[in-house]
């Protein structure tokens, strides 16, 4: 499985490609970050993260796209960059009809480091060895984008499983609901 694993941010927005093997074994293919300066509009930095994305997913042609969760930060302003990032992100992978997945900041530490509360050093250093990097990715926004495909690589089969499963079970639910009200309202027109 080909997995881009993007970081998105308005200033700095890590993309990466990994490419799953047997068991835990993750291969990096490519990691870069696409930067657009703060003085430049909104819309056009939106456009120039756009335009990156979309040429990695049409070079690349990635199985998953699996992007940072964007949740409550301090700074609002930041918050919005991120997630403005973050969906034109994922309108250039919908537009080709490549799934998107979302992955919370702790989960990605969680399953990179073995922590949730992991800094930045600890997720580089981590990412660094297992893809066996003979550098460490740099700047944090690279080493954040490998991590979150890494994380889909080892969690996203088994969440898209338990998603299925849940929604096997909730439709049995609902039929089981349905068949025991025909059987009240039979019951009752007698």
């Amino acid at each position: 499985m080909r997995v881009m694993g993007v970081d998105p941010g308005l200033t700095r927005c890590g993309v990466a490609l990994v490419e799953s093997g047997s068991g835990r074994k993750v291969t990096a293919l490519d990691v870069d970050v696409v930067r657009t300066p703060s003085n430049m509009e909104l819309a056009e930095r939106l456009l120039a993260i756009h335009r990156a994305v979309e040429q990695w997913l049409d070079t690349h042609r990635p199985d998953v796209v699996a992007v940072e969760r964007v949740f409550a930060q301090r700074q609002v302003s930041t918050a919005m960059g991120t997630a403005q990032a973050a969906g034109v992100v994922a309108l250039a992978a919908a537009e080709r009809g490549i799934p998107v997945r979302f992955h919370t900041p702790s989960e990605v530490k969680a399953a990179v480091t073995g922590s949730g509360r992991a800094d930045k050093a600890q997720v580089t250093m981590m990412i660094t060895r297992i893809l066996g990097l003979q550098t460490p990715p740099k700047p944090a926004d690279a080493a954040d984008a490998l991590a979150l495909a890494v994380c889909h690589c080892w969690r996203g089969p088994v969440n898209e499983r338990m998603e299925a499963a849940a929604a096997k079970a909730k439709a049995a639910q609902d039929r089981h609901r349905a068949r025991l009200k025909a059987a009240q309202e039979e019951a009752a027109a007698r």
